[in-house]
């Protein structure tokens, strides 16, 4: 399968971990549609670990577990479809999952049969367990091969949190996005760590195999499986912004029945998004400009309209940020004669012209500037 922009949806295990049921994805299928976030382009409900019985059948095939899923994956994915969104699933390249269930290895061609069978759209492929003698790379490659040859259009999402240098290798394995990071937390400690281990390997995402920063955690406060001491709303915002700003794959954490109404507009903010899914997919370049400091993300990438965006994160918690530039290093000098109209995406304001070709902004403790600049004529 072949992805033009980076998938988006919503995920069981960063709320629900073990505590899923049919029930519970019946929920959240209706509330995708009702609350707007199919809309919005949320299209994939994944179920994540711990779906099946803890043995195969004696065909070798995964069994659902009939007290989580009485009535079956097929019945699952058809309530899904129905409602005009597509239904994702997990399995992991070991042994076993993460969480002790069968894993594919040495089942890859009859577990891809078997989701083809009950119609699943994505498959999300875990690492742990994995064999110490058989490279990733070439487990991986197998799974890809096995998917694309069952018969469905199946995404495979490759979740070897980054490790075994998967940058290098996993464009060769058929798969969709890639995760880059290890396991993210409800906590600022957590999305800061995700945001600074992203600069070596920006060149590695693009159109087909986009580059996973891990689940979003908007809204979940504390709560769930990851919910280990919650962010502020601030810090939510920084986290939406950077995730869609560097083209990761958006799948909601959290439980979107319980998620206040300020947090679910985070979620759906169509400008963000609109970065997000923009059909160049264009590599971000990071700038580094006066009186910054190790903690002032700054950021350009330029969109498919010719449109430039200006990112600011400041992931210090105590001190306040801050961007002092020309637009020459947007590559903009004032011998073009152009400069700037910059509309703030959080607050839908348009923000004067730049003149003097000078940015000068502060960003507060945890927060972001996020702009989309028009190139327009010196006046």
């Amino acid at each position: 399968m072949v992805k033009l922009t980076p998938p988006m949806g919503w995920n069981s295990w960063n709320t629900f971990g073990a505590n899923i049921s049919e029930e519970l994805i019946f929920e959240i299928a209706d509330r995708m549609v009702e609350d707007g976030y199919l809309d919005a382009g949320y299209e994939y409900v994944v179920i994540d670990d711990c779906w099946s019985l803890r043995e195969r059948d004696a065909n070798g095939r995964l069994v659902p577990d009939p007290k989580k899923f009485p009535h079956g994956m097929k019945y699952v994915a058809d309530y899904i479809h129905a409602k005009g969104l597509k239904f994702g699933m997990y399995s992991c390249a070991g042994m076993l999952t993460c969480a002790g269930y069968p894993g594919s290895m040495d089942h890859e061609f009859i577990d891809a049969a078997t989701f083809a069978e009950w119609e699943v759209d994505l498959l999300k492929y875990d690492y742990c367990f994995n064999s110490r003698i058989i490279a990733g790379e070439y487990l991986y490659r197998r799974m890809g091969l096995a998917l694309e040859n069952c018969g469905r259009d199946i995404l495979l999402s490759c979740c070897t949190w980054g490790v075994d240098q998967t940058h290098e290798w996993v464009k060769t394995t058929a798969s969709s996005m890639w995760r880059s990071t290890t396991d993210i937390f409800d906590n600022w400690d957590s999305i800061k760590n995700l945001i600074k281990v992203q600069e070596p390997i920006h060149a590695y995402n693009g159109v087909g195999c986009f580059n996973d920063m891990d689940m979003l955690i908007v809204g979940m406060n504390g709560e769930g499986n990851v919910g280990l001491g919650g962010c502020t709303y601030d810090q939510y915002k920084l986290h939406f912004s950077a995730w869609c700003f560097f083209g990761s794959p958006l799948m909601i954490g959290c439980d979107i029945r319980k998620i206040s109404e300020a947090e679910r507009n985070i979620l759906l903010n169509k400008e963000l998004i609109k970065i997000c899914q923009d059909p160049a997919c264009r590599q971000p370049f990071r700038m580094r400009p006066l009186l910054t400091t190790e903690d002032d993300y700054v950021y350009a990438k330029f969109l498919s309209d010719g449109d430039i965006i200006l990112a600011m994160f400041n992931v210090n918690e105590e001190k306040e940020g801050g961007i002092r530039m020309t637009i020459d290093e947007l590559s903009l000098p004032m011998t073009t004669g152009k400069t700037l109209k910059m509309i703030n995406l959080w607050t839908g304001e348009e923000e004067e012209i730049v003149k003097n070709a000078a940015i000068n902004r502060g960003v507060p403790p945890c927060g972001c500037l996020i702009y989309r600049c028009k190139v327009v004529d010196i006046q």
